[in-house]
């Protein structure tokens, strides 16, 4: 058995077909895991975030985001095929709202309950949070539009409760502003994805698995009873003259953004497009900024900013949402933003060491991740999750490593 990609998705594949028995071989472009999507997200594991955008609501801010300096939404001007088609999709998967949002709810309380199992059976330290997250909202019609939310939330079984400004700075202290109210999900939880992935990557080779770090594929040719993998290793001279060959009874794709190109080798269609997401890592090397510091996480609506507390020494930002091709260019005007937010809202925390990150996200036009079968019965796909990669992994990783060790005679 083969996974492509070794981030949060590919990793938590691998290690659910190892527990089931499997013999696996991971593919991995870098020198190691988790680091593209799955090295400095916002941190949250976060049913409490799992509204889907494809509302008119969100292409009417969208649009108006587009011509805003430093808002949150920033579209390129490149047109583009890839990107056209992929916001037709989004706009046909509009009147799908209602049920994928509480379709995706469902996913992420499933994948809370898979991950806390693994953490615990491997013990995966990842800087684990249990504080809940605490969504807050400036003005009255956005904070009635997340009771609108909260209504669908309850439909999946998952439990936020309003609260009132009062109710913020009791939950969390060190926040300055001005609130009408929020919503806090005492259920949801954060945590370092780049700790977690990398420490199960170490228990899926203790498992037994081959980690093939620093290899390009090239080709997939699936058969009847098997599919060859072509690969070299990245950056070779002579990449046809390096090429390799080997064969597996069956492979499961968990590129993130290469998803698609993958998929096109094998005649699929995954529409993943990147949608780039900004962090910033704020190190708290003093006991004053450290105090200063939110634990609780948090979701700012308005400027569309989580964040999370990763240990005693180190405060995680994430935010903003950039289509614009695969281009990972970290930019200074999209990481001021987050900056300033930090300053206005702890102002006693110091901003001196920040490390700022850039990623893409995975995402499909519907915003539902796919985990499925391919054409070919020897290939199937685990990706496209987008920027709640972290969130449902552990649940779309144990669908996928059933569907793929389903017996014959199982689909009877």
């Amino acid at each position: 058995m083969a996974v492509i990609g070794a981030g949060i998705t590919g990793i938590t594949t691998a290690y659910n077909l190892l527990k089931r028995g499997c013999r696996v071989t991971v593919f991995e472009r870098h020198p190691y895991a988790a680091m593209e999507t799955s090295f400095a997200n916002g941190g949250q594991l976060s049913a409490s975030n799992a509204e889907v955008w494809n509302s008119w609501a969100t292409m009417l801010k969208g649009i108006k985001w587009m011509f805003t300096p430093g808002a949150p939404l920033l579209v390129g001007p490149r047109p583009g095929w890839h990107k056209l088609s992929w916001m037709a999709e989004f706009v046909a998967a509009i009147p799908r709202y209602e049920e994928n949002t509480i379709t995706t709810a469902r996913l992420a309380m499933e994948a809370r309950h898979h991950l806390r199992t693994i953490a615990a059976e491997e013990g995966v330290a990842f800087d684990c949070e249990e504080r809940g997250i605490l969504h807050v909202y400036r003005g009255r019609k956005d904070f009635e539009a997340a009771a609108r939310v909260t209504s669908l939330l309850a439909k999946a079984g998952l439990e936020r409760r309003s609260v009132t400004p009062q109710e913020i700075r009791s939950i969390e202290p060190a926040l300055r502003g001005e609130f009408h109210g929020g919503f806090y999900t005492p259920s949801d939880f954060t945590g370092d994805i780049h700790k977690f992935t990398t420490g199960l990557s170490r228990a899926c080779e203790r498992l037994g698995a081959e980690m093939r770090f620093g290899i390009d594929v090239l080709s997939i040719t699936p058969g009847g009873r098997s599919v060859e993998v072509g690969f070299s290793q990245c950056g070779a001279a002579d990449r046809a003259r390096d090429t390799q060959v080997a064969t597996f009874d069956s492979i499961v794709v968990c590129g993130g953004v290469g998803s698609r190109q993958l998929a096109a080798k094998v005649g699929d269609r995954v529409n993943v497009y990147p949608v780039k997401g900004y962090s910033i890592t704020v190190e708290l090397p003093e006991k004053a900024d450290q105090d200063a510091a939110p634990w609780t996480s948090l979701l700012d609506d308005q400027a569309k900013i989580v964040t999370s507390r990763l240990g005693v020494k180190r405060f995680r930002v994430a935010g903003t949402a950039e289509f614009n091709g695969y281009d990972k260019d970290i930019r200074a005007a999209r990481i001021e933003p987050l900056i300033a937010w930090c300053r206005k809202h702890f102002p006693e925390m110091s901003t001196r060491q920040v490390v700022p990150w850039a990623g893409l996200r995975p995402m499909m036009p519907d915003m539902l991740p796919r985990v499925m079968r391919g054409r070919s019965p020897r290939v199937f796909y685990n990706t496209g999750h987008g920027h709640l990669g972290w969130t449902l992994s552990a649940a779309t990783a144990d669908a996928i490593a059933a569907l793929v060790t389903q017996r014959p005679n199982d689909l009877s």
